[in-house]
């Protein structure tokens, strides 16, 4: 009896094809999460993405209603959308959790991030630093004699572009929020 020339995952048939028929694109969500305002429900939540191997590319963590004690925790994450419509159903079913709202399919939302940048320079560099944050619109917070701390608000984005233009200028620290995110419109989550 012959060999079989076939190539590995070369037909849709064959065993070893081990491609998702969900798609390979893997896209950013932005996550807002309603829960409980009671120690270890962040460790739960955190714990859902770490036990299954999920990334968590941003986190926002503030109470939102004191009477009520409810918390909103703002997660950005990536993954194919098999695995989005996952970590939505498997954070549903956490008993402190009280909704979940996937905002970059529900409508339009409005996404912002604060960031502190240290850059140290003298002279032109420092000059620079200077014509930069003013067309970033960025503010000074804090100055001294060799090096300046600014404060940003903005888009991941804009924050990544500032950083960039920043590095060769001096960028020695940086320190980021994450992203905290509203969906646009009068509904809100409650």
């Amino acid at each position: 009896m012959s060999a079989l020339n076939l190539k590995k995952g070369a037909s849709s048939q064959s065993a070893y094809n081990l491609r998702s028929s969900y798609g390979d694109g893997v896209e950013r969500h932005t996550l807002a999460v309603i829960v409980e305002n009671e120690p270890g429900v962040l460790a739960r939540v955190i714990g859902l993405f770490s036990g299954r191997g999920y990334n968590i590319e941003s986190l926002t963590v503030a109470e939102i209603d004191h009477t009520g004690h409810r918390s909103r925790i703002t997660i950005v994450t990536a993954g194919t959308p098999q695995i989005i419509t996952q970590i939505k159903s498997q954070l549903g079913r956490i008993v402190t959790v009280h909704q979940v709202n996937d905002l970059t399919v529900e409508g339009p939302s409005v996404e912002r991030e604060l960031a502190l940048f240290k850059v140290a320079g003298e002279g032109d560099n420092r000059i620079e630093a200077i014509r930069l944050a003013d067309i970033f619109r960025a503010n000074v917070v804090d100055s001294t004699l060799t090096s300046f701390v600014f404060e940003i608000t903005g888009t991941p984005e804009k924050i990544d572009a500032f950083a960039d233009l920043m590095r060769p200028l001096g960028l020695q620290e940086v320190a980021r929020t994450g992203v905290a995110a509203l969906s646009r419109g009068p509904e809100g989550l409650s």
